[in-house]
């Protein structure tokens, strides 16, 4: 190579010289890379672009429950609900029950596969092993009644610890249905029943897998969609219509177990079903008094699970659900302390519940 090449260059008078050294300091000059170098960073490139897309597709799996008889989970679970009431006419409230506006619950179950039939349902026992309610329905009653209604609480805690409810699940982990816990809820004051039937059926839904499980394999990002129609029972008399929309995420590990992430949202609405409900219900009885009833109840949520890629057990969940409960209430004549014969109740509820399972 001639020395011109190496281009080995003096730079003169471009900086002040320090005393006894030349002001001219040697500068090498970089060059271009040359062809052989960039060949290797296009190499190098391509093979990161052949490798990023087999990252970031995931490899196909396949989301299904598999239950198995004798399994044991145990899943702690919170939940906590604030509430808010409307009516018209506004003096409406003073004629209702005080309702809890806020309450939370913590319990731990102990869940045990009973029994798995031909067409792959299953039927699960839920034992209460530990069951804490609280709520601020001593707030919204007169003084002297407070203290019944923190006693009340305590008896209800006391009332569902040991308990037993069995809950009957399809093959992709829709709720059928419950029963068990005799008097449950009706030895419970009527200001708690329906706030923790509500809640009793979500956990139930939420803990079984409520429909999350696609008939077909997916890749990270997949959607698909799942109906969430469910007749009414007696254990629970209301009518269920809705959906819920699925999104595999990926994978992940829970301790040792892998796992599948499924991010969800769902919509439904709930009727009571007046060929199920007993006459003790209020709404049975107003209607026996010939007054017309129409209530529902809009739902809506979103959450993400964590499914177990062995047999779709749910392992975690976290959801959150915004209810709006609308009452119309019409008579044929005045109600007495109004001049409308129309009355209208509106509470707005909104849930966050966390359930964690561990293998027993």
């Amino acid at each position: 190579m001639h020395r011109s090449e190496r281009q080995d260059l003096r730079v003169v008078n471009s900086l002040p010289g320090t005393p006894g050294q030349p002001q001219g300091l040697p500068l090498r000059v970089q060059r271009p890379p040359g062809p052989r170098l960039r060949l290797r960073f296009v190499a190098g490139l391509a093979l990161l672009c052949l490798c990023a897309p087999a990252l970031s597709r995931g490899e196909e799996v396949r989301l299904a429950r598999h239950y198995r008889s004798g399994q044991k989970m145990v899943y702690a679970t919170k939940m906590h609900t604030k509430a808010v009431v409307h009516s018209e006419p506004p003096e409406l409230q003073s004629f209702l029950p005080p309702l809890p506006t806020d309450f939370s619950m913590q319990q731990q179950n102990t869940v045990t596969v009973k029994g798995v039939h031909d067409d792959g349902s299953a039927d699960i026992e839920n034992h209460f092993d530990k069951f804490e309610f609280h709520s601020d329905l001593a707030q919204h009653t007169p003084d002297s009644f407070g203290d019944s209604a923190e006693s009340a609480q305590r008896e209800i805690s006391e009332h569902v610890v040991g308990q037993d409810i069995v809950a009957h699940y399809d093959r992709e982990g829709k709720l059928l249905g419950f029963e068990g816990g005799e008097g449950l809820f009706e030895q419970l004051d009527a200001a708690y029943r329906e706030p923790l039937r509500q809640a009793l059926r979500f956990f139930l839904e939420q803990m079984g897998g409520d429909t999350l499980y696609p008939d077909f394999p997916v890749t990270p990002g997949k959607t698909w969609k799942r109906k969430l129609d469910s007749p009414a029972s007696a254990a629970y008399p209301y009518d269920v219509t809705g959906e819920n929309t699925l999104r595999y995420v990926g994978k992940t590990k829970v301790g040792d177990i892998d796992a599948a992430v499924v991010e969800f949202s769902f919509v439904n609405v709930v009727r009571p079903s007046a060929k199920v409900l007993g006459p003790t219900e209020p709404l049975s009885q107003l209607a026996s008094h010939g007054m017309g009833v129409d209530m529902h109840i809009d739902g809506r949520g979103q959450g993400r699970v964590l499914l177990a890629l062995d047999d779709g057990r749910v392992l975690q969940n976290h959801a959150t659900i915004h209810q709006t409960l609308s009452a119309r209430l019409e008579n044929s004549g005045s109600i007495p302390f109004t001049n409308s014969k129309i009355m209208k109740l509106v509470v707005q509820s909104d849930s966050e519940m966390d359930v964690v399972g561990t293998a027993k």
